[in-house]
């Protein structure tokens, strides 16, 4: 690497070959460590996603905090907003900080909503607390998903990206089956044990922030940041211990980087690079979002309330365990393909498929029982989960590296805004209005918005799509410092 100017006092001009190194670099127990230690918050959210949909029941009862259908909805509606101001505010901060300060701070502050919402004493507070564990997770989309991609070689990137973000569902699995021994009052008091199940939560939690304390900041962010020595240092150290360890001889890296280093980009900046120089990726992106958004926090964060109200189900674990299983295992087959089929045609394939067979499931909706549902759900989201992760890997990729973050947290909030506020919102309404007369089919309009809504997103990635796979993230969308040398 080599460079001009005075490092100690001023930014630079400099020609890096940290990318290529990056991307070269072999599959090792270095990215294990990354994996674990950014990829399992996502099994946090879908444990506080899961708990909470299991607990419709014990959080209506007096022994709970009085709820009705419509709260549940809400509830879910104010944990989404808290997630999309998280992922606003912290996105930026991301950016400007460094992706390790944001990745470790946005945890602290999940664990402490999560850890707060277990002493719930009425509707209110309970809100409030949602809202906050809601601002964290929002936070750790924007902070990890930029971390992930800019430490994961090119060829590995899509697979590792969907199959962490379908991590969420090893979560959501988890806290379906343990809401079942902790909801049941012969073991545990009912008023104890739905608030035992938001204290797991901060446990698995502590345990991710112990392993994310080794896991280091991103080169690619160091060395735009005037940073290129510590950028150096920490590749450096990954190809020694390849080397040293494994045994591992690496290729030449190819290719090189010249960049203007900076040390913030203006939000004047960050807009006319997503609307102006980049608007058909903007479009792309927010079709994705908002139509795996709908579908996800529309089906998901209501499916235990319409077990419970129109199939006379009681303990909905066992039921959404299987429907999360599906997810993730869904997410791990088809993540592969994205790399090797390519993300244009897995996109929307994902996207269409899912959402015909949404379409079906409401038009079938009155006929199913408690487990026909949940198989119609396991077969859709078995394919929807790799397409819903896809709208991530996508953000974070066809945008320069220093708008990265705030560009997910971007889309993120506006997607999750339309599809994952309202659709809570309205499932809510739906079973509410339709529990009155006891008929699951006035919940079917909820499913052909949702099906509506992604088949969308999947015609949108048929035109606009950005074929990414295998390629390094500097080519896809070059950094807005290397910009600025050929604008100089």
């Amino acid at each position: 690497m080599s460079s001009t100017g005075n490092e100690a006092t001023t930014l630079r001009t400099i020609t890096t070959d940290i990318p290529a190194r990056m991307d070269r670099l072999p599959w090792s127990r270095w990215h294990w460590m990354i994996v674990i230690g950014l990829g399992t918050v996502w099994i946090l959210d879908g444990l506080e996603v899961t708990i909470v949909g299991n607990l419709s029941d014990a959080l209506k009862s007096e022994t709970g905090l009085g709820l009705t259908s419509a709260d549940i909805g809400l509830a879910g509606a104010v944990y989404v907003t808290g997630s999309c101001v998280g992922a606003l505010v912290f996105g930026q901060l991301t950016d400007r900080f460094g992706r390790k300060r944001l990745f470790i701070l946005t945890l602290l502050v999940y664990l402490t909503g999560t850890v707060l919402t277990a002493f719930s004493m009425n509707p209110l507070y309970y809100f409030a607390m949602r809202f906050v564990t809601g601002l964290g997770i929002g936070g750790e989309y924007a902070a990890v998903n930029s971390a992930i991609d800019e430490l994961i070689p090119a060829r590995y990137r899509g697979r590792i990206a969907i199959t962490i973000n379908g991590s969420y569902w090893l979560g959501a699995a988890g806290g379906a089956l343990l809401t079942i021994p902790l909801l049941n009052p012969e073991l545990i008091p009912a008023w104890v044990g739905w608030r035992l199940c938001f204290a797991l939560g901060a446990v698995l939690g502590v345990a991710v922030l112990l392993v994310r304390r080794n896991v280091p900041e991103s080169p690619r962010w160091l060395f735009i940041h005037g940073r290129q020595d510590d950028s150096e240092r920490i590749v450096s150290d990954v190809e020694r211990r390849l080397a040293d360890q494994d045994g591992v001889e690496l290729d030449e890296p190819e290719g090189t980087i010249r960049v203007r280093q900076r040390r913030t980009v203006s939000l004047v900046r960050v807009a006319r690079t997503v609307f102006a120089d980049y608007p058909r990726r903007t479009v792309l992106c927010l079709a994705l979002f908002i139509g795996q958004a709908f579908l996800y926090n529309a089906f998901f964060f209501t499916f235990g309330d319409t077990l419970q109200t129109f199939l006379g189900v009681g303990q909905t674990g066992a039921y959404i365990a299987l429907f999360a299983v599906s997810n993730f295992l869904g997410a791990l087959a088809l993540g592969p393909l994205f790399d090797k089929v390519g993300r244009v045609r897995m996109i929307s394939g994902t996207y269409i498929v899912s959402g015909v067979l949404l379409a079906v499931a409401g038009v079938v909706i009155g006929g199913l029982t408690a487990w026909t549902l949940t198989l119609f759900g396991m077969v859709i989201f078995f394919v929807a989960s790799a397409g819903a992760s896809s709208a991530y890997l996508t953000a974070s990729e066809v945008f320069p590296l220093e708008t990265r973050a705030l560009c997910i947290a971007f889309f993120y909030a506006i997607g999750t805004a339309v599809g994952g506020i309202t659709g809570p919102l309205l499932f809510g309404r739906l079973i509410e209005s339709a529990s009155a007369e006891q008929d699951i089919t006035g919940i079917a309009v909820g499913y052909y918005i949702g099906a509506a809504l992604m088949i969308g997103g999947g015609v949108v990635a048929m035109f606009l799509g950005v074929g990414a796979e295998r390629r390094s993230l500097e080519d896809v969308a070059t950094p807005l410092s290397a910009q600025d040398v050929d604008d100089g």
